[in-house]
């Protein structure tokens, strides 16, 4: 029984785990909507709103561990500069999941997640869910 254990594992190691989340999360800061399926997107944003938060407050200690859990660069820039500005009045609930039906291959149910205060009328999502 899994009696405690928090998170989910997609079927798959540790570092692949984390490897996904990660690139997620880059999309997800630098298209501000992705689509993806319901697991991942809920999953993105236990890892998403705590570095919305902590980039919040500009620091080289805030920037570091951000991109500690990035790893990319431009990701990090626009985190800083463009998105948690917008925040600052907020004190949490930065990400909106919106359920998008079923992927047809595999029936898995897809949704898009995206910034709450995302500028209408952008591109296209991005598609996040290929694997």
């Amino acid at each position: 029984m899994r009696h405690g254990i928090a998170g989910r594992t997609f079927g798959r190691p540790s570092s692949h785990r984390k490897a996904t989340m990660q690139s997620i999360a880059v999309a997800l800061f630098t298209h501000e909507l992705i689509r993806t399926t319901v697991p991942k997107a809920k999953e993105l944003r236990k890892l998403a709103e705590p570095l919305i938060t902590r980039a919040k407050t500009d620091t080289v200690a805030n920037r570091r561990l951000v991109f500690a859990r990035l790893r990319d660069r431009d990701a990090v820039q626009k985190l800083f500069n463009d998105i948690a500005p917008r925040f600052n009045g907020r004190p949490g609930g930065y990400t909106r999941i919106l359920r998008c039906g079923f992927r047809p291959g595999d029936n898995a149910p897809m949704a898009y997640i995206e910034l709450v205060d995302r500028k209408a009328g952008g591109p296209a999502p991005a598609d996040a869910a290929a694997e």
